[in-house]
């Protein structure tokens, strides 16, 4: 190597050198204006949102956000401004012997030193507010059809409202003609349902480990009249009330909820289950609230009193409940999920208890299909049980008898979705492969397809036949 070309070689390495040590005096720097979003959030979100998150908030603190920060937990405010010594923040990370994280190494010397710079020059909050792409003037855009989450038909029958991404397309109930988009916040839509009389769409879904949300819409307006946070998880299996005065539901946090409608307050909050809640109906006369859940509990609770009653049924066997649909005949109610295996049970006592944990108020089971059940319906009339399972099965079974009377290959993929025309003579079908079918019933024959968003190569065709630029 050239005496020149060496020196050039040294040289870059001092200057990189150079710079290396210039970054490290500056992000040290007691004058350097230290960002809450690029420097503290990143530490507290790889060493402390384990148990500082809004699903757990042990000590009854959320790190996830500037404001869950600076509300702070049981030791009160997480911080004082100007002053790291009187935050419990910089307080617990801080010291030989720092007492968080509970049961990991402490912080490094220069996180710790980050966090205390940050409360010194004010613990100020400058987190970016994105600008959101999507709303009711500029809806979701597709390439592919979403797997369809929920699916309901209006009570006159004219209407199937259908979940999307971020929304709810209202289309003809023949799925003809899409007839309204409404958009909401909620990533996933996973439970819909109508007002009695038709006048409210309720909808429940939310953001994985962000939030629930109720939303209630007015269907003639196609306007939202409200939308309610509930919890940090997604809400399941909305239905309403005989009156249509109440809506309940589940979620992921293990409980289930009445809301008043449409003024979306909360009038119980049901914490008896030990896993995911995915389904609520109503007794005949209103009186009670049924639950399902993932810890294969039923569970009646009596909305005057906002007592637990009892649980429905003895959880004797494997897997958990998915979905529940009560007959709208009768206060009975057929429960499916992990097994494959239809339970069909009386929501009240048959006959007294007994030491032997006798499942006394199961009524019949039906033949087992393929596992897991996700969806379950009862014609109008009561007399038909439709169940759709990951398989892509739908099965229909007459109520009374426990073997089905058609099994059909309804999709490829999952069949998450069940529908009945409110006049009996039509089912829908959907799920995994964002298509619906609609079935005529009893037979069970197919008689129409389609895919209820529009794809972008649909907008394009549009466009290029009216000559639009």
């Amino acid at each position: 190597m050239s005496q020149q070309k060496y020196q050039i070689r040294v040289a870059g390495i001092l200057l990189a050198v150079g710079a290396s040590l210039s970054a490290a005096l500056a992000q040290n720097a007691p004058g350097r204006a230290v960002s809450f979003h690029k420097d503290v959030r990143p530490i507290l979100e790889k060493r402390c949102s384990g148990c500082h998150q809004p699903a757990i908030r042990s000590g009854k603190l959320s790190l996830s956000s500037y404001a869950a920060v600076k509300s702070g937990g049981v030791a009160g405010a997480g911080f004082v401004s100007g002053k790291p010594a009187d935050s419990p923040l910089y307080k617990t990370i801080s010291g030989k012997s720092p007492s968080m994280p509970k049961g990991g190494p402490p912080l490094a010397s220069k996180e710790v030193d980050t966090i205390r710079l940050w409360i010194e020059q004010g613990g100020r909050d400058d987190t970016p507010q994105p600008k959101d792409p999507i709303s009711q003037a500029t809806p979701p855009v597709y390439t592919r059809p979403p797997v369809v989450t929920a699916m309901t038909y209006s009570p006159d029958g004219e209407l199937l409202a259908i979940s999307g991404y971020r929304e709810i397309l209202l289309r003809k109930s023949d799925g003809s003609a899409t007839v309204a988009r409404l958009v909401g916040r909620s990533q996933r839509i996973e439970s819909l349902a109508f007002s009695p009389d038709g006048k409210y769409l309720a909808a429940v879904g939310g953001n994985t480990c962000r939030f629930g949300e109720l939303q209630i819409w007015d269907v003639a307006a196609r306007r939202q009249v409200k939308s309610q946070e509930i919890g940090f998880d997604v809400l399941y299996g909305v239905s309403f009330s005989p009156d249509g005065k109440l809506v309940a539901f589940g979620s992921a946090e293990k409980s289930a909820y009445l809301y008043s409608v449409p003024e979306c307050q909360q009038l119980l909050k049901f914490d008896n289950h030990s896993d995911w809640v995915f389904g609520t109906t109503f007794s005949r006369d209103g009186k009670n609230m049924v639950t399902t859940s993932r810890d294969r509990a039923i569970k009646l609770v009596e909305i005057a009193t906002k007592n637990f009653v009892d649980d429905v049924n003895y959880q004797v066997y494997n897997g958990g409940y998915n979905a529940i649909a009560r007959n709208p005949m009768s206060d009975e109610v057929a429960v499916g999920g992990d097994e494959g295996i239809i339970r069909y049970y009386s929501i009240y006592k048959k006959q007294a208890r007994t030491m032997n944990r006798e499942d006394h108020n199961l009524v019949r089971t039906y033949e087992k299909m393929p596992p897991p059940i996700y969806a379950l319906a009862f014609s109008p009339d009561g007399a038909i049980l439709a169940a759709g399972s990951r398989t892509g099965d739908l099965w229909l079974f007459k109520t009374g008898e426990t073997t089905p009377y058609a099994k059909i290959k309804a999709q490829d993929g999952s069949v998450h979705t069940l529908a009945w025309h409110p006049k009996g003579g039509q089912l829908a079908v959907s799920g995994f492969d964002g298509s619906v079918r609609l079935y005529e019933m009893p037979a069970g024959k197919e008689i129409s397809k389609f895919t209820p968003v529009p794809l972008a190569q649909q907008l394009t065709k549009s466009i290029e036949a009216t000559g639009a630029k």
